[in-house]
């Protein structure tokens, strides 16, 4: 089986970033993923334009946290996306499946809701390795693969 390096993109591709207002949602539960996912996409939307000034964070408890930490920054800050990122890695208990759905749910209403993108980022594995290999390890980095979403769904909304 083959997986795709999340973190290669066709540069020339990408929207300019400049002038957007963007925010990121961090899960503060495992952070060593998280932050690795954190700190990917905030060097890709700085490669693409987006000045440190015009990027907004915000530290969640947990991956079920970040549809709300979400809707508040684009509501109080005037953002034009949002990337939220989390990691919830599988358990012995069916918990993993009801955290999993309910933050995808509530990341969908979120865009839905605001017409702003909030754009996916919660990596959903079955250990701490497979984690790493998607946060900057052998597969990549899913904050860089966001970034590029982030990019292009607000410039799809600027298009209209």
């Amino acid at each position: 089986m083959s997986t795709t390096d999340l973190s290669k993109y066709n540069a020339a591709g990408v929207p300019k970033g400049t002038g957007l207002r963007l925010g990121l949602v961090v899960s503060e539960w495992n952070p060593e993923i998280t932050g690795a996912m954190r700190d990917g996409a905030v060097e890709t939307l700085l490669k693409h334009g987006v000045t440190l000034n015009n990027i907004r964070e915000a530290a969640v408890p947990g991956s079920f946290e970040l549809a709300l930490g979400a809707q508040l920054l684009l509501e109080q800050h005037a953002l034009d996306g949002v990337i939220c990122i989390g990691s919830v890695v599988r358990g012995e208990t069916p918990h993993f499946d009801f955290v999993c759905q309910a933050t995808a749910q509530g990341i969908m209403d979120v865009g839905l809701k605001t017409g702003k993108p909030a754009i996916f980022c919660v990596l959903t594995d079955d250990n701490l390795d497979q984690a790493r290999a998607r946060s900057g390890g052998k597969h990549g980095n899913k904050g860089v693969e966001a970034a590029v979403a982030l990019l292009k769904m607000a410039a799809l909304g600027r298009s209209f």
